[in-house]
């Protein structure tokens, strides 16, 4: 019996993809607009988080696929009208084609927009890194969204929120007796203190882990009770897929011939 209760823990303490993923725990409201990349996303049931890498091209995870996505840039305060916000649907959804629902490997999803933003002071792209590289252990990167405050807030922050978070080894998830199940190092990242409350949770998958202005992680999944460590998509793993389907995609005609920009 105690065998049967085990194996069937794994996918009652892991945050469903269904459900939204992303809170900020442990942290601060943002200084408003100091993130023009982010985006607020909209679906029929749940809301994500996202960046823009190219005018035409929001970055988020896979599991934040909802039906129609409304994407809102240069939000500081979500629930309110402001003069910085951009409101844009999306043309297309493009998954990762080899995106895994049940063991969440390859959780990223591009957005190609109906029409291409306006950059602005409060709407802007953030860079990719180089292909493969890696962070460090030890390096605090910096995740932000727009989901629950606490575990236990029953709605989700109207501002944007952002917590300095650190990079941990691969170890550190390949030993958690949840997480090991999921990890792959080549694709993954271990991102959390343990023995810090702080962390990403419900609200805002799909964010970006920001590393020296440097986007390196897409908030993913992790245990249901926000505990860190958390697992984030290394972005650095995917970037020929990215560069490659934005190019074959884009409607900027400049951007067509020229790569995004890598950091």
């Amino acid at each position: 019996m105690q065998l049967q209760i085990l194996l069937l823990l794994p996918m009652a303490f892991l945050l469903p993809p269904g459900a939204q993923a992303g809170e900020i725990i442990g942290g601060r409201e943002a200084e408003p607009h100091s993130r023009p990349y982010m985006a607020y996303l909209k679906g029929q049931t749940k809301t994500c988080g996202g960046f823009l890498v190219q005018e035409d091209f929001v970055l988020t995870a896979a599991h934040c696929d909802d039906g129609d996505i409304t994407v809102l840039l240069g939000a500081h305060n979500v629930r309110q009208d402001e003069e910085t916000q951009q409101r844009v649907s999306v043309r297309q959804k493009i998954p990762h084609p080899k995106y895994n629902k049940k063991s969440q490997e390859n959780d990223l999803m591009l957005l190609q927009l109906a029409e291409p933003a306006e950059l602005t002071d409060a709407v802007d792209t953030i860079p990719l890194p180089k292909t493969s590289r890696t962070v460090e252990p030890g390096s605090v990167c910096s995740v932000a969204g727009w989901g629950k405050t606490s575990r236990y807030a029953s709605t989700s922050t109207s501002t944007l929120h952002e917590v300095e978070l650190e990079v941990m080894s691969d170890e550190t998830c390949q030993k958690d007796w949840l997480l090991r199940l999921y990890y792959k190092p080549l694709k993954m990242m271990c991102v959390g203190n343990p023995e810090e409350r702080k962390t990403s949770f419900s609200g805002d998958s799909g964010g970006p882990l920001v590393c020296d202005e440097v986007v390196q992680g897409i908030v993913s999944l992790g245990k249901s009770d926000g505990s860190p460590p958390r697992v984030f998509t290394k972005v650095s793993a995917y970037i020929p897929w990215i560069k490659t389907t934005m190019r074959g995609l884009s409607s900027l005609g400049s951007h067509a011939e020229s790569p995004v920009s890598l950091h």
